[in-house]
């Protein structure tokens, strides 16, 4: 760590405040003004700008001159690049497999197979689908959520296990999907390849999909709809619109099967995405009536209904499903990403995390301490904060050289940080997920938070393995890109 001659020593103390004002600035502004004071609450962005003022200025305060200051946040910016570069492909992504067909066909079909003995799992299965092809929880339960609970609702079944059941598969793809904002930011947040963050946590996410997928099946003769055949009828004008919109065939398979070839082979993320793109936009000029400036506007600013004239009038939910992706499309993402940079680029001048969390989790001395710990710190950040991007960030800069000291490949910090971070969001009612959720499926948070079986299996199934070691890879060597930089 490079300091003036008028550098002060750095003390735990000198560590702990800016930790401490991010964490008053989020107790007020994300948890006091809109619970208590019944006041709008701070955007992110203007937490983190405080925050960094606040950390800049000690810096300062400190000895440290302006051009070391920022020389360490250009640093942490430009290690954050790939990660950049990832997110606004992955509105590409999503764009063109809107506009050829992809998306809107998988849909189609997956609602065509809807039996009401079923729909409880078949909720937890078609929302895995959608995620997984999307990358959004948001966008799963704001579109095929909405058209299940319809549906639903028309057979007479129990709403709330069919939410817990919805909003559990669309938080399976946006912890699993290689196209979900949170998964690659987990990845960047622990410096870890995309994909071999992802294989790390089918270790912990598949065991509780699949308890859930047992215990949806079960409750489907538990709780069976009372009505098993006019209800049905309620997706009709919805497949029709679908139908009458794109044209399906086989081919419409590819881009997706490009992208699960990449992740089993290992290609590397954002040529496979690209190519996963391209071959979309060719599709959609072959096999759909839009023009190629409809595609290419669809890659810019997403898809849009009013490309396809000839659908005539669309229903609400299918105007949701298929009005998204583009260049921009998570901008929101990338801006709040870049402001975590800038609080954590200052903070890392002096090394500050590491020292607090050295200090805070002394206890814990071994591997599975660490992992266990790093569960805690991720639960209670993404609490505070109702923000996964700032908590992969926060939590997963302060944990990386304990991994590395202790020889625990950084994909296991990387899966816990979305272990108890993503999967934590529609299970804390203040949170704007929850909020979301019950906006979007007009199902209270009591009723259905007891149902998402995959968030509340993967709370148990996390910390046993790492009680017992399974699915820690403690027999790999970290890799070169998973060094402390």
């Amino acid at each position: 760590m490079k300091k003036t001659p008028s550098s002060k020593e750095i003390t735990f103390l000198h560590a702990l405040f800016p930790i401490l004002v991010l964490l008053t600035i989020v107790i007020y502004g994300l948890i006091l003004r809109p619970v208590f004071l019944d006041q709008s609450a701070f955007p992110l962005e203007v937490v983190f700008i405080l925050a960094a003022v606040f950390a800049i200025g000690e810096l300062s305060w400190l000895g440290y001159d302006w051009d070391e200051i920022q020389h360490s946040i250009v640093q942490k910016l430009a290690m954050a690049l790939p990660a950049f570069f990832i997110l606004f492909c992955i509105g590409l992504i999503i764009g063109s497999w809107m506009i050829c067909g992809t998306i809107p066909m998988l849909v189609y079909y997956g609602l065509k197979i809807i039996n009401p003995t079923l729909l409880y799992l078949l909720a937890f299965w078609v929302s895995i689908v959608f995620s997984m092809l999307t990358g959004t929880s948001w966008g799963s339960a704001g579109s095929i959520g909405i058209v299940i609970i319809g549906i639903a609702g028309a057979m007479g079944a129990h709403l709330g296990i069919t939410a817990g059941a919805i909003i559990g598969g669309a938080y399976f793809g946006d912890k699993m999907s290689p196209l979900s904002d949170t998964t690659n930011l987990a990845a960047i947040a622990a410096d870890v390849n995309l994909f071999d963050h992802i294989r790390s946590m089918t270790f912990t996410t598949v065991p509780s999909a699949t308890l859930a997928s047992i215990l949806y099946f079960a409750l489907g003769f538990i709780y069976p709809p009372t009505i098993t055949i006019t209800g049905a009828d309620t997706a009709t004008p919805f497949l029709q619109a679908l139908q009458s919109t794109f044209s399906f065939n086989v081919l419409l398979i590819l881009p997706p099967a490009i992208v699960l070839y990449g992740s089993l082979k290992r290609k590397p993320t954002l040529p496979t995405l690209i190519i996963s793109m391209l071959s979309a936009c060719i599709l959609a000029l072959c096999f759909q009536k839009f023009t190629l400036t409809d595609v290419l506007q669809t890659l810019i600013k997403g898809f849009d209904v009013s490309m396809a004239p000839w659908a005539g009038t669309l229903p609400d939910g299918v105007v949701t499903l298929l009005n998204r992706g583009g260049l921009y499309a998570l901008i929101e993402a990338i801006i709040i990403a870049f402001m975590v940079f800038i609080f954590i680029g200052a903070m890392d001048h002096i090394n500050a995390m590491p020292t607090v969390v050295n200090r805070v989790f002394r206890f814990a001395k071994t591997k599975t301490e660490t992992i266990l710990a790093t569960l805690t710190a991720t639960a209670i950040t993404n609490a505070l904060t109702s923000n996964q991007y700032a908590t992969s960030f926060i939590v997963g800069d302060a944990f990386k050289n304990k991994y590395d000291k202790l020889q625990i490949p950084r994909k296991v910090l990387s899966r816990s940080l979305e272990d108890t971070g993503t999967m934590l969001e529609s299970l804390v009612p203040w949170h704007p997920t929850a909020v979301f959720m019950v906006a979007t499926l007009g199902v209270p948070f009591q009723e259905y938070w007891h149902w998402q079986f995959l968030s509340l299996i993967n709370f148990i199934v996390a910390p046993v393995l790492a009680i017992i070691g399974i699915g820690c890879f403690y027999y790999e060597v970290n890799e070169p890109n998973n060094s402390n930089k």
